[in-house]
């Protein structure tokens, strides 16, 4: 079974380095933002979201998959959006135990405002790093292994 071989000291390096990865990103896209758009990098992340979704709304259980949070942290997110008028939340029509979260026009203006913030801090933090060459296969191996550790909390697929 291969779940038993020992990892090779390339396959230990790549493990360790995407450790460091998925550690240090959030916190330094968090700095970035904050420091040069004035938001929240999870704040954006909600924002941006729905302003790709039709309709600029979505249920929040659907919004947390999206963006990756649990339940009870999209809640308090939301709750904070909503407190300065960037989203609404109501009861979801079709499901009145859910509630639906819409993009407002001034949480439309705020996601555009920062995000050429976000887009220079990627470039920076990130694609400056990988050769442009290399872009297809490293984003085909870093899906493959987000889908397969994703997939026991429901169908995730990655965008293209």
């Amino acid at each position: 079974m291969a779940e038993n071989i020992p990892l090779s000291p390339q396959e230990e390096q790549l493990v360790r380095q995407l450790g460091r990865l998925v550690h240090g990103l959030p916190r330094f896209l968090e700095e970035d933002m904050t420091r040069t758009a004035g938001i929240a990098m999870t704040d954006f992340a909600v924002l941006i979201v729905l302003a790709e979704t039709p309709g600029q709304c979505l249920r929040m259980a659907d919004l947390a998959e999206r963006v990756g949070l649990t339940p009870s942290r999209i809640t308090r997110v939301v709750d904070g959006l909503r407190t300065q008028g960037l989203v609404t939340k109501d009861r979801d029509p079709d499901d009145a135990r859910s509630n639906v979260t819409t993009l407002t026009a001034t949480g439309r203006a705020a996601a555009d405002q920062a995000h050429p913030h976000y887009v220079a801090s990627v470039r920076r933090r990130i694609l400056a790093h990988i050769p442009p060459e290399s872009m297809p296969a490293t984003l085909e191996a870093v899906s493959r292994a987000a889908d397969a550790l994703l997939s026991n909390y429901g169908p995730r697929k990655h965008p293209g």
